[in-house]
């Protein structure tokens, strides 16, 4: 709870602070909230504006030229994993990421290219939320390419096509 805090402060003080500041005030934060117990009142007014940075990053991959069908499966994917993490995208960390996605291959029986599929959606958005300053580093960054075992067709020499011709021909 004390880091979800120390997160959101330094996510507010975003417009104000440059990156060194921002340091600062986040080491500070933690020396000094280690001596508190940190919880969250439940109906606390807190901003959660998750479905509305979502619609704005779909705004833009469409003025970008994204096709429709590419748009749903971002906006599909990205709530589903808004939905599933139940947190403000502004919190989320890496760990709820690697979870996320290690879950969703579990439960879905996903095969790793889909799986890369939802880390690439998933960079491209947080890293759209680092471009726009609404969070200070995507969580995605530290998720590597999903490896994938590819199928190398057997080429074919130029002698073999000739004959591939001739007799199909």
């Amino acid at each position: 709870m004390r880091d979800e805090l120390i997160s959101e402060v330094v996510q507010r003080m975003l417009p104000y602070l440059d990156n060194k500041q921002l340091a600062d005030l986040q080491s500070n934060l933690n020396q000094v909230l280690q001596r508190y117990d940190v919880e969250l009142i439940k109906g606390g007014n807190s901003e959660n504006d998750s479905q509305e940075l979502v619609e704005k990053f779909i705004s833009a991959k469409r003025v970008e030229g994204c096709s429709e069908k590419t748009l749903k499966y971002y906006l599909a994917t990205i709530e589903v994993m808004t939905s599933s993490l139940e947190k403000d995208v502004r919190t989320i960390q890496t760990e709820d990421l690697r979870k996320y996605l290690t879950d969703y291959q579990t439960q879905n029986g996903s095969s790793k290219v889909t799986i890369d599929n939802i880390r690439r959606i998933l960079s491209s958005f947080f890293s759209w939320l680092e471009d726009e300053d609404y969070i200070i580093k995507s969580p995605v960054r530290r998720i590597h390419k999903v490896k994938t075992v590819s199928n190398i067709k057997e080429t074919y020499t130029d002698e073999e096509l000739e004959l591939i011709v001739y007799f199909h021909a």
